[in-house]
């Protein structure tokens, strides 16, 4: 997120490009290329020490034509309008790609969790919801959690619009404990989602999970899941990076014999940073905060933030690399994109790639909704059925007409959601 790249520009960007080749006509263009409703506010938090302090809150509603808005609330010291606007507009295209009944939604605060306390950050959260309640819920916009949030702070926002509608609405936030609405299967829905998407594009190149090498970029959630998954289906990850919050950078940790998950999970603080002395000790080189993206490995995982393959470390992705699955939210820059398509690197787009996050939650709204849950190994059998459909239709749209798979993933994504604002007389 820094001040030189501007994510909206890059989603615009991309619209533009698949809106030219559907010829979309002027009047439907323009309203899918901007939010429908944006919300920007402050929220003040009686600090620990007794001060006040104001903090900058945003909700971005960017098309709800097929289904209430869905989007997490990032908590992140440079969070920006234009990137909640930009991973709003993702999420319209995600929720569409995956053929589920929701619209795209993104919220946000500039704020650094790290240095705040847990009192703190309750008083945050239930200070943005304040500010949006009239304007969210199961019916209208269902925030979730996203980078440097958590179920805890989910249930925070969920008591405090229960307490300001007056009821119960507990498929009003997803991302939930299990022990309050939340669904089985959530936490890890969004990396085995990823990994879903890797086994299948694999079998379509005529190649087995077995003895793959991968490289992760990032060790969150989505990272340890993705990680967990791969290695159990007989792949190996050799390297994941991650940010180190006392030094303020990244580094890359490396294994070349494979990483233990189990091991790394151990020394790896809730902010997803590994202890760098436990790490070393274990025989795990210290590289670089790149190094992940120049692994000779079969698979990339961008699974951290925006704008982190570029025109000006693509070329150093190494000759090995079959498949860059997006984890993150835009990693891959239009001109880096460029690249790998002229190289013939397979790219599963981040809005297909991670899009099992969004399809769980999905689950977990309808489970609410219907107060009826379902065992973890049925969100898992339909979060898979769902990640492999919609990954075949791309696929399959991709083969059949030369288009890249971004593109094809657009082109069926926008057009659903086209399709939507005509029926309801729109555009």
């Amino acid at each position: 997120m820094s001040t030189e790249f501007n994510a909206f520009a890059m989603a615009q960007q991309q619209f533009d490009a698949v809106a030219d080749k559907l010829q979309l006509e002027g009047g439907i263009r323009e309203l899918l290329r901007w939010p429908q409703r944006e919300y920007h506010f402050t929220i003040p938090v009686h600090m620990d020490d007794g001060s006040v302090e104001v903090f900058k809150g945003f909700r971005v509603q960017h098309n709800d034509a097929r289904g209430p808005g869905k989007g997490g609330i990032r908590f992140h010291p440079q969070e920006t309008i234009d990137t909640v606007r930009a991973l709003a507009t993702w999420m319209t295209w995600k929720c569409a790609v995956v053929d589920i009944p929701l619209g795209g939604g993104k919220g946000g605060v500039i704020c650094d969790p790290h240095d705040l306390s847990p009192r703190e950050q309750e008083a945050l959260c239930r200070g943005w919801v304040r500010q949006v309640a009239r304007n969210i819920g199961p019916v209208q916009d269902v925030p979730a959690p996203d980078v440097m949030t958590n179920p805890q702070h989910m249930v925070w926002i969920m008591d405090e619009y229960e307490k300001i509608m007056g009821g119960h609405f507990p498929g009003a936030i997803t991302g939930k404990p299990v022990e309050l609405g939340g669904s089985l299967g959530r936490t890890e829905a969004t990396g085995y989602g990823v990994v879903y998407t890797v086994r299948e594009a694999l079998k379509r190149m005529g190649m087995e999970m077995e003895g793959m090498r991968a490289s992760f970029q990032g060790f969150g959630n989505v990272a340890q899941y993705a990680a967990k998954l791969l290695i159990e289906m007989g792949g190996m990850v050799v390297s994941v990076s991650c940010w180190d919050n006392d030094d303020q950078k990244a580094y890359t940790f490396r294994k070349l014999d494979g990483i233990d998950i189990d091991f790394l999970l151990s020394i790896t603080n809730r902010f997803g940073t590994i202890n760098k002395a436990k790490a070393s000790a274990e025989g795990y080189e210290q590289l670089e905060a790149d190094a992940w993206i120049e692994q000779d490995v079969e698979i990339l995982i961008p699974a951290a933030l925006e704008n982190q393959v570029t025109g000006k470390n693509v070329n150093k992705i190494a000759n090995s690399v079959k498949i860059l699955a997006e984890g993150a939210n835009g990693p891959t820059t239009p001109e880096a994109d460029a690249v790998l398509k002229d190289r013939g690197i397979y790219v599963i787009p981040d809005f297909l790639a991670n899009a099992g996050g969004v399809t769980c939650s999905y689950f977990e709204q309808v489970q609410c909704n219907a107060n009826f849950f379902w065992p973890r190994d049925e969100v898992l059998e339909r979060l898979d059925q769902k990640m492999t459909l919609a990954f075949h239709a791309v696929a399959d749209l991709a083969e059949e007409t030369d288009e890249y798979m971004r593109d094809a993933a657009y082109m069926i994504a926008i057009q659903r959601v086209a399709t939507a604002c005509r029926l309801r007389g729109w555009a």
